[in-house]
Order: structure tokens, then sequence, then C-alpha cells
């Protein structure tokens, strides 16, 4: 490999001569070795960082065009555009693993838009701190790149996703409606239910959680840049926080704003607890939809097979025509690992000291992995499951009919105490509601069939 020699406040350092990064970059680079290749730094917040800078270009150009130049400004957007779309990805190689402020990482970005613009430009225009930094720390842009990430992460692809299956139940509903059910609670029988009754409700906790989401947005269009180090906005100018969070808003098309405290901007965690908080309600709501359609999905034949899921791999080495729910069980899985990633996210998120948290790294990691993993599970179980969900209406039937606690229908005719026992000798002497009520004498045969109608209890 060869190599070109770079140097920093510290020294020579050696980097390979084919990549945009610097001296900085290749510290953290040879010092962090951890979780290489796998827990790269997310490419949101590479592609945040593109946006950000650029976005600070165009702030800087327009308060102090004698510093930030119309030519310094064509070569970082330029530059810029290249990160937004991933063009330089391979140059972005530090893991999440580093410096708790994410300055390496803000250097990483600095470095690499400045030696590619200056690369677009020609010639040594642009310096990765003079420029490329101007007028922001590494402080108050690491939090700006979570904000960004996370708003985008959230907007383009987790509400995508939940509309899309709330599209799918809602056609369900209509598919399946006027089909009567037994409704279970405790995992044991309980009263009727339409089966369209029960998919309003995976429905309507999607809905729900949507909305949830919706509201911890706001905070998250708050943006720190303009606080430099500490929150005060040393070396900032005037006016370029509000600028600036205009500039990200246009390149974005989301509404971003300034935060109107620097000092907590820098050291909060907040807004991200607040909007995991949220994204961990879906997934709470996702293990229990899933497991509700592979329970209601089970057997086929010695199981509650109340419903057919459609059949997407063999499910067994050794047991031929085994087929089992494959994507209910991906979507579980990914509702523990949001779970547990809302835990690392809360605790990263109270080491905050002082004018600064050192954790952030670490919480966006999880954040980010926590929408990217909930986001393409709910569009795989959407797509490879739920849109061919079908009722077993004989089963269903059968099930409904064959239900104990349809006996509560008689409550007003024989009061609770004879129902219950009406129930218990049935279910001992295996008979059926009607013939245990007769014998016990608490109604007539014709009495029972006038006020004993399954389908209308739901």
């Amino acid at each position: 490999m060869e190599y070109r020699i770079e140097h920093d406040s510290m020294g020579e350092v050696k980097v390979p001569a084919d990549k945009y990064w610097a001296a900085q970059t290749e510290r953290s680079h040879e010092n962090f070795r951890i979780g290489v290749g796998i827990e790269t730094m997310p490419r949101e917040i590479t592609h945040a960082f593109g946006v950000l800078k650029k976005a600070a270009a165009m702030a800087n150009n327009a308060i102090k065009p004698e510093k930030m130049t119309a030519e310094k400004l064509a070569a970082i957007g330029a530059s810029c555009d290249e990160v937004i779309a991933g063009k330089l990805n391979d140059h972005f190689p530090l893991v999440v693993w580093q410096t708790g402020s994410g300055t390496q990482s803000n250097m990483n970005a600095n470095e690499v838009i400045a030696n590619r613009g200056n690369e677009i430009a020609g010639s040594k225009l642009l310096h990765p701190n003079d420029d490329v930094n101007m007028s922001q720390s590494s402080n108050d842009t690491f939090p700006t790149a979570m904000h960004i990430a996370a708003v985008v992460s959230i907007e383009d692809k987790l509400f995508p996703a939940i509309d899309a299956l709330v599209a799918t139940f809602k056609r369900l509903e209509k598919e399946h409606e006027g089909i009567v059910k037994s409704g279970r609670t405790h995992l044991q029988d309980a009263t009727p239910i339409t089966f369209s009754q029960e998919i309003s409700g995976w429905r309507s906790s999607l809905e729900r959680d949507r909305e949830l989401l919706a509201l911890s947005l706001p905070p998250l269009h708050e943006l720190a840049l303009g606080g430099t180090a500490v929150g005060t906005g040393l070396n900032a100018p005037k006016g370029f926080d509000v600028k600036v969070a205009e500039a990200v808003s246009t390149l974005t098309g989301k509404h971003f704003v300034t935060a109107a405290n620097k000092f907590h901007a820098l050291t909060s965690k907040d807004e991200l607890v607040f909007a995991h908080g949220a994204v961990k309600a879906l997934a709470c709501d996702c293990m229990k939809i899933a497991n509700d359609v592979r329970w209601l999905a089970s057997g086929p034949r010695d199981g509650l097979g109340e419903i057919t899921i459609p059949e997407n791999e063999p499910g067994s080495s050794i047991m031929p025509g085994k087929v089992n729910p494959t994507q209910c069980e991906a979507l579980t899985m990914v509702a523990v690992q949001v779970m547990g990633n809302d835990v690392a996210v809360g605790m990263a998120a109270s080491q905050g000291n002082f004018q600064l948290n050192v954790f952030m790294p670490v919480a966006i990691y999880n954040f980010l992995q926590s929408v990217r993993l909930l986001s393409e599970a709910i569009v795989s179980f959407n797509d490879n499951c739920a849109v061919g969900i079908k009722a077993d209406r004989d089963k269903m039937r059968h099930n409904l009919h064959n239900s104990l606690m349809l006996v509560t229908a008689l409550n007003p005719y024989i009061g609770y105490e004879n129902a219950a026992k009406t129930a218990k000798k049935a279910f001992k002497d295996g008979v059926s509601l009607k013939e245990a009520c007769v014998s016990l004498g608490f109604l007539t045969a014709e009495k029972f069939d006038e006020v004993f109608h399954p389908e209308q209890m739901a």
C-alpha cells in the first residue's frame, strides 16, 4: 500500500495515499481497533455530517463572505454533496468506539471534505479546521448530526414502514368483516370478538405508536450547532446558529431550528431518550402483534390454527413438511434488540458531565440501529406475512362454539353463580353448555336456544 505524509498538532502521520482522510482520522483509525468493519459509525451520521458541513459553509458565506468565499463554498458544497450521496463512504472508516464526543468523526468529515474539495478545486484551497470546521466545534456538530440523522431515519424510514402495515391491516379488517371468533384473555377462552375487531386492535396500536413518535420529533428538530465548545458560541459569528439551522432545513426539506439553550443542547440527550422511548413503545406493540399472529397460526393441526399465513421456507432440517412463522420470529427478535438498546440509550444519556455528554456515539449508534432494524423488520413482516393472513372460518366457528365462556351470555337469565356451575359441569362431563344448563334445571332447552346466540355476542 502506498502512503502519504500528513501532519496535525502532534506531528506527522502516514495515511493511505488513496484515502481522503488525514492525520486525525488516521490516529483514531489506529488507536481504536474495536469493532473494526462491524461497528463503524452509522452511515446516517456520515450523511448528516455532509448536510451540516454544507449548511455551515452556506451560513458562513452569508455572514462573513470574506472568509468563506464563494470559491470555498462551491468546493465544500460539491464535496459535501458526494458525502451525502454516499460516494465517499469508504473514506469514513472510524468505529463507534472512539472518543465519546465524536470529535474524531467530526475531524474525519472535515478532512475528507477538505481534501476532496481541494481535488475538485484543483488547488490547496481548503483547510479542515479553518474552513470546513469554521464557526463549529465537535461538541456542537456531533449532537447536531445525531438530531438530523434521528429525524431523517424516523420520518423517511420508520413512518413509511408503519403506514404500509397499517394499510394492510385496514384491508384485512374489511376482508374479514362479520367473522365471529373466540376472544382470549390470560391465554384462556373469553367472550366472542370479531376477527375484524381483533385486527383493528393491531392497527390502532400502530397508529397510536406513530402519533407518539410524531410527538417526540419536535425536540429533535432543535440543533446544537452554534454552541461551539461549551455552549457559549465562542468563535461563531452572531446569527450563525439561526442561519445554519435554516440551511439544514433547506438541504433536508425538513424544518430544523436552533436550540434555544446551547448549554442544554451540548450536555443533555433527553430528546433522544424520549424519542427512543416512543421507538420502544412501537417495538412492544410489534412484539404483541407478531406473537398474536404466530399463536393464531399455530398448528397446523395441534395448535389454534385460526389463521393461515404465507409459507416462505422449510422450517426444519429433520421434520419434513414443517413450516414456521419465521417473519413473526424475526420481528420479535428485533423488538427484543430495541428494548435492549433503550437501556443503552438511557444509560448513555445519563453521562452528561458539566458542559458535554461523552457517550454520544454509543447513544446514536443504538438509536439508529433500533430505527433501522424496526423499519426493515416491519416491512419484511408486512410483505412476507401480514399481507397473506387469511382466516380459517371453520376453525374459528368450531373454537367459538366450543368455548365455555359463551356461558357469560346466560348471566342475565340464570345469574353468575349458576352460569359458573353450568360451565364447570360442561367441562367436567364433556358436554355442551346447553346440555349442562338444561340438566341443572336452570333453563329449558327452548329458552336456552332463545337467548344463546354466540354470533351476536361480539
